[in-house]
């Protein structure tokens, strides 16, 4: 298993042939959760649609705040090609408009980021070219004050720097027919409008998480919803921890890498329960926070093999 797993900056081109049929949907998804929260800038103010306390706090004690929500708000720390070197095929972008700062988009959580979206892609895109049989799921929200002329602006770009590496919405992707189209990329944008005019773009992915710091909370939040069904299309299973501005308040000294390192093996065993696939209780995406820290990735690609184990037993079944 080490050996199929060792390089991960390809793993999608090393699975099974058994797997390269099976919709992208019923395979097992390494994701980062705000990934390009490695970035935050200090110098920023708080992201607007955040709460009113925090605003106001920010206006008057900024050296206090912006510390503050930098510990708790940074949940990655390397960068979006070490990311996807890792093996992470999911990319939670949050986008954002800086009050002052023209018409540049940014990324944001609690505080904005100093890298723009522009930049971010770019990477991206240089990214897939250097691995032309990996597949990126590319999944943009939030959209903090972003008037419709900055929707239309960023989507033409998106369309323009990756054109055909786009995987259109109404098609059902696999690793071989995206291989077959040149196709690497999967754009969800969370805004209707946009996605209604444009075929490039997929609806919006849901995300499953838990409201909460604790783990087996996490754990047992994901259970219940995987018991109802999954969804019948992409759908994320989110490991990342969640506090709220008592809890911060709290833990003045502490940071979300460390409860979320004290958490990760509770979480990580969860995920090596777990089997991809279309029935019920069965996971796709999986997103996680601090993805550099821990065998995460592997963890997640390693179950795509329990897949193929299960596929060739199935196949010798009906012989």
């Amino acid at each position: 298993m080490k050996d199929k797993l060792r390089g991960n900056s390809d793993w999608m081109s090393r699975l099974p042939d058994e797997l390269l049929d099976v919709s992208l949907w019923n395979l097992a998804i390494p994701g980062s959760h705000d990934s390009m929260s490695f970035c935050l800038d200090l110098s920023s103010p708080v992201v607007e649609s955040e709460s009113w306390f925090l605003k106001v706090t920010d206006r008057f004690a900024p050296c206090l705040i912006r510390p503050c929500v930098f510990r708790w708000a940074t949940t990655q720390q390397a960068v979006l090609s070490q990311q996807c070197d890792l093996g992470i095929r999911f990319l939670d972008l949050r986008i954002a408009r800086k009050p002052k700062d023209g018409s540049k988009l940014f990324f944001a959580h609690g505080i904005y980021t100093w890298i723009t979206v522009k930049e971010a892609l770019d990477e991206l895109a240089t990214w897939l070219d250097a691995h032309p049989k990996e597949v990126v799921i590319v999944c943009c929200s939030h959209f903090s004050c972003l008037t419709p002329r900055d929707h239309t602006q960023l989507v033409e770009y998106i369309i323009s720097l990756f054109g055909p590496k786009l995987c259109p919405s109404q098609d059902c992707p696999t690793l071989r027919s995206c291989w077959s189209k040149h196709q690497q990329v999967i754009v969800s944008y969370d805004n209707p409008e946009m996605v209604q005019h444009h075929p490039e773009l997929w609806t919006e992915i849901p995300y499953w998480y838990a409201d909460s710091t604790d783990p087996k909370k996490v754990i047992s939040y994901l259970e219940a919803q995987k018991q109802k069904g999954r969804p019948s299309g992409f759908y994320v299973s989110g490991l990342n921890l969640t506090e709220n501005i008592i809890f911060v308040l709290l833990h003045p000294f502490q940071n979300m890498r460390i409860i979320t390192t004290k958490a990760l093996a509770v979480l990580l065993g969860w995920v090596e329960e777990q089997q991809p696939g279309p029935e019920v209780g069965s996971i796709n995406i999986i997103c996680c926070d601090f993805v550099d820290v821990t065998h995460f990735c592997e963890c997640v690609i390693g179950l795509n093999y329990k897949k193929a184990v299960l596929t060739e037993t199935q196949k010798r079944h009906a012989f």
